[in-house]
């Protein structure tokens, strides 16, 4: 029974570098075509060569043979790990069948800079230029000289502002570092290996520095909302063969000035002048003679931290399906697929010549570009020609989100080559797939993945394209678990709870965005919003739902950990905040752009209030804090009968009466197990007299099919699922849809588009039915007792008119499958795939089950239509009672 060891990871990343964390968590996977693989011990060596690796030593840890099936989340508890080092591990894995060690490969990780006395850079920038409504993004440079025999060279670089950055004239960094945080809290840090791109001698550092989130436009609140103007900060190590170290940092002695990026800005897109590039600023030997000495930021106050999120890439690009001329002689290109990022173009024409490309979402009825819902948000880049043959443009520190792109003051005659969509975002790693025997379901998860990729750029934001592009917290919440299956958005959500740390209220509140980024102060003072709301259910309630997803999902204890304090201010905020225990219904956003049903809000603020109590409770028991688990406990029931109480009559009707009450009182486990099935009842009758549709907002659509299918409503669940009128998610897709959209009437047949000051076309929270999907249509589901998946609860709901599912899902562990088909007779079939080193309950729907699994290793295991199973792919045959003839 062979295996092999393989996908190492330091704090979920492979080979990363410039830690801060002393205790990291060390991760791997077995990977085994053999059944019932798991493993029985590890022994980890941590080193500062690799050479004492080759020789079995660890110099730094030596765990010993551990007698653990644990792979995920080992933490470190070597010697005390140093600022600016390397370190070397790897690990030997037994198998219970297999008495022969197995061996990973090397691995590395790198420390940061761990103390504030370690950074011995400066902060630089550039004066603001006068008389100019925007500033051009300047450049930095310094030629620096290095000894023979460089052994290690890594440099940390950081803004306030974002950056780029240039060694030799090769770009080093990532996009959009150093990334959105709250600035006066804290700002990370990038690192970066460039012992290869650094050579004996002179060698040019070049920056250019844009605005971005500091002092740039942020959404619709204000521009330099952080600061005027950036700023940045470097520092290069250089580790020489002989033993000797040098430090090279931005201080004084650089040199500044403007360039061709005239102004770059997030919301309001970007200006490029090709005449005034300086060619070779960024390459060894420019004379810099004329340039300006940097102004230099006596210091700054935040922290320094290591970065977590994922960086900023291009992952795709898209090349336009078709073009067209317009009688005003632009060009409008349709990309195929509304996305996020830019275009690049290609163009050569006389010098001083100008190109605009313009941006949106959607066209008019008269083919026109679509701009009114942009707000004041400019997706328009410029582009001033140099004159010298071809030229290849693309944006620096902008984006936008569009399929349709108008080329605007082209010279000559443009194809489908002149333009090339660039696919921008946080780079979250793809771990699900779903395909189903229905075209339109299947349209129905690509726009939710293609939401996902173009509002997951350093924050999740509400939208990619207005003057907003916020990081809403109650969107992130009911989003989180679809979030999780589509794609590894650990550290993204990692770093987005420090986000909502850094905003958390004295008194315990958690805001509705995160960074803040003035958005409290704005609605305070916004007379005309009239949201003077302190907290708001379901956005504050992220700061316990999200870190609890994550424990789920990737088994991640220590995010519970380090937030924990945090949380339980969350709801002892809440108790402090309600009435006998029924919170009040000042909040301002309520189940968000619900369809024709107002859910009161005191309703949902109470149900929202128990839920974060029953997932403290949860959350308690995870990190063995007992006497909390059973405080939040009490609590949660204490909440459960007040709410009763207060809102549910004899008839197990709920106050408004929406769908959504009943969805979250169903979901969040509020009512008797005699008003289950009255509320349940309740809900479907409100469905069904909707000609089953939805009317769910944000808060109540995430829930919807699950309660529906917990609660023997798995057919209207269908339904709702494939209703293509109006409102519902085919509705969009029949009428164009490649994401998302913001509201269920973003465009109606009736109606023509929604108001402008509110309708975006990609928008990921509406798409929230992808959990269920995953979890119930699939079947592919975690067990909260063996978190992120080291146990996988296998149990699809075949139903409506779909005769087919393909599901993966790529663990901590390994890849899970759960593949199924229906025959037209009625029989189904079903193939499940569990990875080495985990286990998997099956539940297989229908009569007459038959299955390979029965001649397991474990066969006693097996109890009627349950199936306990360890790694390996395996088969199951059952007989539903109604075929697919007999239901279509």
């Amino acid at each position: 029974m062979s295996f092999v060891v393989t996908d190492c990871r330091t704090e979920y990343l492979v080979e990363p570098l410039g830690l801060d964390v002393q205790q990291p968590r060390l991760f791997w996977k077995m990977e085994s075509d053999s059944q019932e693989v798991k493993q029985i011990a590890y022994r980890i060596l941590v080193s500062t060569s690799k050479e004492a690796l080759v020789r079995n030593e660890g110099d730094m840890w030596d765990s010993g043979t551990i007698e653990s099936d644990q792979s995920t989340h080992i933490v470190y508890e070597g010697m005390k790990l140093q600022s600016d080092t390397d370190y070397f591990w790897k690990v030997c894995v037994w198998g219970d069948e297999n008495p022969d060690e197995s061996w990973s490969e090397l691995n590395r990780w790198s420390m940061g800079i761990l103390s504030r006395t370690g950074w011995k850079g400066k902060w630089i920038g550039r004066k603001t230029e006068l008389g100019l409504e925007r500033q051009p993004a300047p450049l930095f440079r310094k030629d620096i000289t290095l000894a023979a025999g460089v052994k290690r060279a890594v440099v940390y670089v950081t803004a306030l502002g974002l950056y780029q950055l240039r060694l030799n004239g090769e770009i080093i960094s990532h996009l959009f570092a150093p990334g959105w945080t709250d600035y006066n809290k804290r700002v990370q840090v990038q690192a970066f290996d460039v012992t290869t791109n650094l050579h004996e001698g002179s060698n040019a550092v070049g920056v250019i520095l844009g605005e971005g989130w500091y002092a740039g436009t942020v959404g619709f609140l204000a521009d330099k909302i952080y600061g005027e103007r950036p700023f940045l900060f470097m520092q290069l190590s250089v580790e020489y063969t002989n033993g000797t170290k040098e430090l090279f940092i931005t201080d004084g002695s650089w040199k500044t000035t403007d360039g061709p990026i005239r102004y770059s800005d997030m919301i309001m897109g970007e200006s490029y002048d090709a005449t005034q590039e300086r060619t070779g600023w960024d390459q060894v030997g420019y004379d810099d003679t004329q340039w300006e000495l940097p102004d230099i930021r006596p210091g700054y106050n935040g922290l320094l931290t290591s970065t977590i999120e994922p960086p900023v890439r291009i992952t795709r690009t898209q090349q336009p399906v078709s073009m067209r001329k317009t009688e005003a002689g632009t060009y409008i290109y349709d990309m195929g697929q509304n996305m996020v990022g830019w275009t690049e173009l290609t163009v050569s024409g006389e010098r001083g010549t100008q190109v605009t490309v313009s941006h949106t979402e959607m066209l008019n009825p008269d083919g026109s570009m679509y701009l009114d819902n942009l707000r004041v948000a400019v997706q328009q880049d410029h582009y001033v020609l140099k004159g010298e043959g071809v030229e290849c443009y693309e944006p620096h520190f902008t984006f936008h989100g569009f399929r349709y792109v108008e080329l605007i003051g082209y010279p000559g005659e443009p194809n489908l080559d002149t333009i090339i969509g660039k696919v921008i975002h946080s780079d979250t790693q793809v771990t699900g797939s779903l395909v189903t025997s229905d075209p339109m379901v299947n349209q129905l998860y690509s726009n939710i993945t293609w939401g996902q990729r173009g509002n997951f750029l350093s924050v999740p934001t509400d939208c990619p394209q207005r003057d907003e592009r916020l990081g809403w917290t109650g969107d992130a919440q009911i989003f989180a678990r679809t979030a999780t299956y589509n794609m590894d958005v650990s550290r993204f959500f990692d770093k987005f709870m420090w986000d909502m740390i850094d905003a958390q209220q004295p008194s315990g509140a958690f805001t509705d965005v995160a960074p803040d980024a003035g958005w409290i102060r704005h609605k305070m003072w916004n007379t005309r919003l009239n949201w003077f709301a302190p907290d708001n259910a379901g956005w504050g309630d992220a700061g316990v739902v999200i870190p609890w997803t994550l424990y789920l999902m990737y088994g991640d204890k220590r995010i519970l950990e380090t937030h924990y304090d945090a949380m339980v201010h969350w709801v002892e905020y809440l108790v402090s905040m309600s009435d006998n225990l029924v919170r009040p219904d000042y909040a301002n956003y309520g189940d968000w752009l619900s369809i024709d049903a107002d859910t009161p809000k005191d309703v949902l603020a109470t149900a929202y209030f128990a839920y974060s109590t029953k997932v403290m409770s949860l959350i308690s028991e995870a990190v063995g804090r007992n006497e909390d688990q059973q405080r939040f406990e009490a609590l949660f029931n204490d909440i459960a009968t007040a709410f009763r109480q207060a809102f549910v009559d004899e008839q197990g009707r709920i106050h408004g009466e929406t769908q959504t009450v009943y969805v979250l009182a169903l979901q969040f486990g509020l009512l008797t197990p005699e008003q289950e099935p009255q509320a349940a009842a309740h809900l479907a009758a409100n469905i069904q007299a909707r000609g089953n549709r939805l009317s769910t907002g944000f808060l109540g659509v995430g829930y919807l099919l699950p309660a529906l299918t917990d609660h023997g409503q798995l057919e209207l669940a269908y339904k709702l699922l494939s209703q293509e009128e109006f409102p519902s998610w085919m509705y969009s897709i029949k009428h164009g849809a490649t994401t998302i959209w913001e509201r269920w009437d973003g465009y109606t047949e009736h109606n023509g588009f929604q108001t402008p000051s509110m309708n975006s076309f990609n928008h990921y929270s509406l798409g929230s039915v992808g959990e269920w999907m995953f979890r119930y249509m699939a079947g592919l589901e975690t067990d909260r007792e063996q978190p992120g998946f080291k146990h996988t609860i296998i149990q699809p709901h075949p139903g409506g008119t779909i005769t087919s599912v393909q599901a993966g899902y790529d663990s901590l562990y390994g890849h899970h499958q759960v593949d199924w088909n229906i025959s037209e007779d009625g029989s189904f079939n079903m193939s499940v795939t569990v990875p080495a080193n985990t286990t998997a309950t099956i539940h297989v729907p229908g009569q007459n089950v038959t299955s390979d699994a029965a001649q397991s290793s474990s066969p006693a295991n097996r109890d009627a239509e349950t199936f306990h199973v360890g790694s390996g792919t395996w088969t199951f045959k059952s007989q539903l009672t109604i075929s697919v003839k007999e239901h279509v």
